[in-house]
C-alpha cells in the first residue's frame, strides 16, 4: 500500500523528503565537529560492495535460494559472488523516492556530512520502515559516531526483519568486541558464520575470540 500524501503527517514527510533531496551533500569544513571522527574513518560495519550484479525481482524466493548457495559455497570466490547477489536483493526497494534518498545518503556519508546522511536515512525509514538496508546503513553511521546504543538498536531492527543478515550479525559482534564483551561478540560472530562461512575476516576473529573466551583445546 502506498502513502496517502493527503494526510497531515504524510504531507509533512513529503515536504521533508523534498527538502532533503534538494539539500547539497558537499563535504563540510574540516573543523566542523559533525564530521565522522578520524579514528573510525577506516572501520565500518560490513556493507554491500560498490559494484552489485543485476538480480531478479523475486525477492523471497531468490533470497532463500541464495542463502542455501552461500552456506554450501565451495570456496571464498564463490561465496563472494553469492554475497553480492544477496546484497543486491537487500538493496532493492519498490520506492523510487527511497532509492534516491539512499543514494544521496551514501554521497553525504562519503563527503563525511554525517548530519545530512542521518536526516536522509531517517526519512527513508519513515517512508519505508520495512526497508532493511536503511536501518543497516544508519547503524553504520551511528557506529562511526561511537553511538553504540543507537547502532545496536538499528541492527536489531535489521535482524528482526531479516535474521539471516550476516552483515548485521557481524556488526553486533564488532560492537560487542569494541565494548569489551568478548562472549557476546563471539556468539554474534558465530551466528554470522553459520549463515556465511566465508564472511571476510570473521573466521579469524572467531578463532581468536574462542581461544580468549573458552581457552585453547588441550
Amino acid at each position: 500500500m502506498g502513502l496517502n500524501f493527503f494526510g497531515p503527517t504524510n504531507r509533512r514527510l513529503a515536504i521533508l523528503i523534498a527538502a532533503l533531496l534538494a539539500m547539497p551533500v558537499a563535504a563540510v569544513a574540516q573543523d566542523d565537529p559533525r564530521v565522522i571522527p578520524p579514528p573510525k574513518a577506516q572501520k565500518k560495519l560490513p556493507e554491500a560492495p560498490i559494484k552489485l550484479p543485476k538480480v531478479p525481482a523475486d525477492r523471497t524466493r531468490g533470497l532463500d535460494f541464495l542463502f542455501g548457495a552461500l552456506k554450501a559455497a565451495p570456496d571464498e570466490d564463490s561465496a563472494r559472488h553469492v554475497e553480492a547477489r544477496i546484497w543486491a536483493l537487500w538493496l532493492q526497494t519498490p520506492s523510487d523516492t527511497a532509492a534516491l534518498l539512499m543514494v544521496r545518503a551514501k554521497a553525504a556519508l562519503d563527503a563525511q556530512n554525517v548530519d545530512v546522511a542521518l536526516k536522509l536515512l531517517d526519512a527513508v525509514i519513515k517512508l519505508r520502515p520495512d526497508y532493511v538496508e536503511a536501518w543497516n546503513r544508519r547503524a553504520t553511521i551511528y557506529y562511526l559516531k561511537n553511538d553504540y546504543v543507537r547502532s545496536l538498536g538499528d541492527l536489531q531492527q535489521v535482524l528482526t526483519r531479516e535474521p539471516r543478515h550476516f552483515g548485521a550479525l557481524a556488526g553486533v559482534g564488532m560492537i560487542m568486541q569494541d565494548m569489551g564483551d568478548d562472549k557476546r561478540a563471539l556468539d554474534a560472530f558465530r551466528k554470522a558464520l553459520a549463515v556465511d562461512p566465508y564472511l571476510e575476516k570473521v573466521p579469524q576473529i572467531v578463532k581468536q575470540l574462542t581461544e580468549k573466551v573458552e581457552g585453547r583445546d588441550i
